[in-house]
């Protein structure tokens, strides 16, 4: 291989970290590595990013703050869905990797980089949204991965980094955190079995808080407003209180099992406190302010929005067809959503709306109705038993 430059997904950790000194060293090339920021790194963490990059052996250092459009081309939407993967994952990592693959290859254009890596191994899914991006928008880029070509363990790359006078700790190594707006990741050690759980050190956050605190998340037509811990108003601000609100009292924690893009099964550790009491607080919202067919279509397009953009497919055109449906329902979801958060936990309470459905004039379920005569309902009943009582006419009920 010619000398070139390369244009190096890097995040600072292990994988990423390896790729470097692999590309300087053992391929004679001159590395750009570009840290795309989704929401996880303060001033100072970029600054100690870009001094290991460069010490590593990196020809230049590149942040992108990416965290805007992430939230604009992508939170938002997630939020409109209600989506968790297999009920339990906010799609934190699932969704910013694509967003930093875009980033990573339009830089790549940009520069006339000939080639674009990334840290990913073959057994996962960043692998498919890295390489996906890179092969249907790059400019003639070849895609170099070691970490996969190689087939490397974590305690393989820490060997070849240790021989090249880079020291690590191979404790601090043994799980892969991956930190963005909308939750953080933790991988490694326990996850990759089915038994071990995660102990509570490998989270970033630790339990600060003993009490319980009651909170007030606002929306209006779907989007974040307000919280009343805060002044902000803008909605990546509103996430960041969110997120730093329930980091206190250790809320958000769990692992995922699921079923990978290349088909083997999987798990993760996650934190994400701030993303899912948005989305509790939000479905609830919605669960007084939405038709009943409203709901229904929602929970199936927004499945099929999660797991389109978990398997790397955000560039599949239908996926603007369903962005446009998911804001579409949005109209009267407003208002606001008490929450109680207590330790380990958070609990919903309840909703206030202009367009709440329960303060409807018809009646107040179980107790009074006022829309309808007595005589009215049975007959509303008695045709609604119709085709029932047409098919058990010729067909035997067996109660057993």
């Amino acid at each position: 291989m010619k000398k070139s430059d390369v244009v190096l997904a890097y995040s600072g950790g292990l994988d990423t970290s390896y790729c470097i000194k692999y590309l300087t060293e053992e391929k004679g090339l001159t590395v750009s590595a570009v840290l795309v920021d989704t929401g996880g790194f303060s001033s100072d963490e970029i600054a100690a990013v870009k001094k290991k990059a460069l010490d590593l052996g990196a020809r230049e250092f590149k942040h992108i703050d990416s965290t805007q459009i992430f939230y604009t081309k992508c939170i938002r939407y997630l939020i409109y869905g209600n989506i968790l993967r297999n009920n339990t994952y906010p799609l934190s990592v699932s969704a910013e990797r694509v967003f930093q693959a875009l980033a990573i290859v339009k830089y790549a254009n940009e520069i006339g980089a000939t080639h674009v890596a990334h840290g990913s191994t073959g057994a996962g899914n960043d692998q498919v949204r890295f390489d996906l991006a890179f092969q249907v928008l790059g400019k003639n880029l070849e895609i170099i991965t070691p970490i996969r070509d190689q087939k490397l363990t974590r305690q393989a790359e820490v060997e070849y980094l240790q021989k090249h006078g880079v020291d690590l700790s191979w404790e601090k190594a043994q799980y892969s955190i991956n930190q963005g707006l909308w939750g953080t990741s933790v991988g490694g050690k326990e996850t990759l079995t089915s038994h071990e759980s995660l102990p509570s050190s490998a989270y970033p956050s630790q339990l600060k808080e003993e009490g319980a605190l009651d909170i007030k998340i606002a929306f209006d037509q779907g989007v974040l407003t307000a919280v009343s811990t805060s002044e902000e108003k803008d909605p990546v601000a509103i996430i960041r209180v969110l997120t730093a609100l329930a980091s206190r009292f250790a809320i958000g924690r769990d692992v995922h099992v699921g079923d990978t893009i290349v088909g083997i099964k999987g798990r993760v550790g996650f934190e994400a406190g701030g993303p899912l009491m948005i989305i509790k607080a939000h479905h609830l919202l919605e669960k007084h302010t939405l038709s009943k067919w409203q709901q229904h279509w929602k929970e199936q397009l927004g499945n099929w929005y999660g797991m389109l953009l978990h398997e790397g497919q955000y560039l599949e055109p239908v996926m603007r067809d369903i962005e446009s449906f998911l804001e579409s329902t949005q109209h009267s979801v407003t208002g606001t959503v008490s929450l109680r958060l207590s330790p380990h936990r958070f609990e919903l309470l309840g909703i206030e709306s202009p367009f709440d459905l329960m303060q409807s004039k018809f009646g107040s379920y179980g107790e009074e109705n006022k829309g309808w005569t007595s005589e009215e309902a049975k007959g509303f009943i008695k045709l609604l038993s119709t085709p029932l009582k047409n098919y058990y006419s010729l067909h035997e009920y067996d109660p057993s």
